[in-house]
């Protein structure tokens, strides 16, 4: 009752065979906290930075780079998570909200930071213990932290409050390269990109960080900072990114050489309502903002007509682009919405929410 109210608790899985309707797994892993899970709360480190709320963030699927394929393949789980720690409420609240709260209100489990957790099967996972000594591999920058120290970054970074929601790309290398990228120290074979707040704007942006392995990272700075008076007024949060790509005449997808897209949360500084925007990049670095690719529900009825958020697009075999993608009712409800595309720009709706097939 004292964790913040965010989209995490413990991760599940579920399982489709066309992508619309879906089974929840409800056995789980055999070595979690609680059944139907396949990733719980850490028990066995009572230090850990993941004791008391866990959310998902990306898996990346075996043999997807250089540095995974030296490895043998395996799936790596990317997630936030947050442990009984306490920090100020007021942390988190701009001066005219902040007057209102007393200075010793606090809240646990809001300092989150990200960590991985590797499988072989999909199912059950097991955590890799990061640099931090909570055992996270990216931590919010905190100048004050005792441990600021160990934390690899760019110089010049603003202090953050928290770390979560991770999105990790791999950053593509020709075939007869691969051998030779995976043992380049140098190379930023992944890209990660997360949701943080600014300690003094309090702005909520979207920083990213970079690894030649997957599991040591550099934090390299913020990508996307929010527009005043626009749609991402308030904030820029929960991202996805994809590579730009077609299909061909023959049936088989051309990606793009150079092109990126990423769709992220933003919340509108006019009424506070979340939507799905997007923005482009071609070095995975600089990212030009693009605008709105899906809003709220048109009608106050629709059940997103509140928010839509949490976008994750995959390419089906038909050259259509789908999105999945969480909606908000105006009574707070919550479910899972999809939509298709054949440009990346245009989305329609395939159905008014996501529905799970139970026995």
């Amino acid at each position: 009752k004292d964790l913040p109210p965010l989209s995490t608790g413990r991760i599940g899985r579920a399982t489709s065979r066309n992508g619309l309707i879906w089974e929840r797994d409800e056995v789980g892993s055999v070595d979690t906290d609680m059944t139907g899970v396949s990733m719980g709360l850490n028990t066995d480190s009572w230090w850990g930075f993941d004791t008391a709320h866990v959310g998902l963030g990306q898996v990346l699927m075996p043999m997807v780079g250089p540095a995974i394929r030296s490895e043998g393949g395996v799936y790596i789980m990317y997630y936030m998570g947050g442990s009984y720690e306490e920090t100020q409420i007021g942390l988190y609240l701009e001066d005219e909200k902040r007057a209102r709260v007393p200075e010793d209100a606090m809240i646990k489990g809001m300092k989150l930071k990200i960590g991985a957790a590797i499988s072989q099967d999909g199912v059950t996972w097991g955590r890799v213990e990061g640099d931090d000594p909570s055992g996270a591999c990216v931590v919010p920058y905190d100048a004050a932290d005792g441990n600021v120290a160990d934390v690899s970054m760019k110089a010049g970074i603003p202090e953050e409050l928290y770390c979560g929601w991770p999105e990790v790309v791999v950053n593509p290398v020709a075939e007869e390269d691969q051998k030779k990228a995976a043992k380049d120290k140098k190379r930023d074979n992944f890209f990660m990109y997360y949701s943080t707040m600014l300690k003094d704007t309090k702005e909520k942006a979207i920083g990213y960080a970079t690894s030649e392995n997957g599991f040591a990272w550099t934090k390299q700075g913020i990508v996307l900072k929010p527009t005043p008076g626009t749609l991402d007024g308030a904030g820029c949060a929960r991202c996805n990114v994809v590579k730009k790509a077609t299909l061909d005449a023959e049936g088989f997808w051309k990606e793009d050489d150079s092109g990126w897209i990423m769709f992220y949360e933003g919340v509108s500084s006019e009424d506070g309502k979340h939507r799905i925007l997007a923005a482009e990049s071609d070095d995975l670095e600089s990212w030009r903002k693009i605008g709105l690719v899906l809003d709220v529900g048109e009608s106050g009825e629709s059940w997103d007509a509140k928010g839509v958020g949490s976008p994750h697009v995959i390419r089906l075999d038909d050259g259509f682009f789908r999105m999945y993608y969480t909606g908000e009712s105006e009574s707070g409800e919550t479910a899972i919405g999809v939509a298709k595309t054949l440009d990346l720009s245009s989305w329609v709706r395939e159905q008014a929410e996501l529905s799970f097939a139970f026995e």
